[in-house]
């Protein structure tokens, strides 16, 4: 969104600095005041330290950074995994399938990121592996509430009515990430399953069976 912001502004001559914002945080909780650690980013690193100290308090606490991609993609890219998560849960499925998901899911964001000029080290933070494994597990969560309510046979349209008007991004985002995947020729077979199961309406446990019998590859 960054770049979408920069192309619509500079042209108008409104040369502004654009940065992101993200990181494992639940609206509600940051507004009960609960201990929240973010990540602001900006390519001028000025920017971010000013926005550090004017935001940091005792309850939120920011970390700065210059990879803007790794953020924002980090910050977009974990809904998809979380309606995944949410699938598993609503099949029944454990633990095991949950932490399988979320660290396969990373390997998958990190590699978009990456391809898309971001710093790898990025997704292992805040922005990435925080942010993920919070949308992937919370009770807050509308994207894995989504997945969840799929996961036991429940209809798209039927589930994002009941979310009265709240928004889970994960579900347009499956598709934006992979066409974005595409043009960058990066593999995200978990994001490619989310996508048939949201807009195909294949079986959750079918989707769920194809990935465990892809073919056998080095963890790297």
């Amino acid at each position: 969104m960054t770049q979408v912001l920069s192309k619509i502004l500079e042209p108008a001559g409104l040369l502004l600095s654009i940065g992101a914002l993200s990181g494992p945080s639940f609206a509600v909780e940051v507004a009960q005041g609960q201990p929240t650690a973010v990540t602001i980013a900006f390519s001028d690193p000025q920017i971010s330290a000013l926005i550090q100290q004017e935001f940091s308090s005792e309850t939120l606490r920011l970390y700065t950074s210059t990879d803007v991609v790794g953020v924002e993609l980090g910050g977009a890219l974990k809904n998809v995994v979380a309606i995944a998560a949410g699938v598993a849960a609503g099949v029944g499925l454990g633990h095991n399938t949950t932490a399988a998901l979320i660290t396969r899911g990373i390997a998958e964001i990190t590699r978009l990121a990456v391809a898309c000029g971001a710093k790898r080290e990025t997704l292992a933070g805040l922005s990435g592996a925080g942010d993920l494994v919070l949308t992937c597990t919370g009770g807050l969560s509308r994207n894995r509430t989504v997945g969840t309510a799929l996961g036991e046979g429940r209809k798209l349209p039927e589930i994002l009515e009941s979310l009265g008007g709240k928004v889970a991004e994960g579900v347009r985002t499956t598709r934006a990430a992979l066409g974005l995947a595409r043009q960058q020729g990066v593999e995200m077979p978990i994001t490619e399953q989310m996508e048939l199961i949201l807009n195909e309406g294949k079986d959750p446990r079918v989707a769920i069976r194809e990935l465990m019998l892809r073919p056998g590859k080095e963890e790297r």
